[in-house]
């Protein structure tokens, strides 16, 4: 059973505080896991109140359906992030 972890980095020019960058990733974590059934987390730069990590677990049944549901994802966090003016610097695959 093929599974990833994709790793992104966002950035939060907005931001002025720990609260409202948090505020933010809960509404993007719960969206996420609402529409594409994945496991997420914030993964890095805990205290940093613009930037931020999050790790994206997604299993499927075959390698075609995975990289399907990753080009997915991946399409709804840079259309995300461009709307509420994120910039989506980088992300990262690791397939196990």
């Amino acid at each position: 059973m093929p599974a990833v972890l994709i790793e992104c980095e966002l950035f939060f020019p907005f931001s002025s505080s720990l609260k409202q960058k948090r505020y933010f990733l809960r509404s993007f974590k719960d969206k996420l896991r609402v529409k594409f059934n994945v496991s997420i987390a914030e993964i890095d730069y805990f205290d940093y109140w613009q930037k931020t990590k999050i790790g994206i677990a997604i299993v499927s049944s075959d390698y075609r359906k995975l990289q399907d549901n990753i080009q997915k994802v991946l399409t709804f966090i840079r259309n995300y992030a461009l709307k509420d003016g994120i910039e989506f610097l980088r992300y990262d695959l690791r397939y196990y």
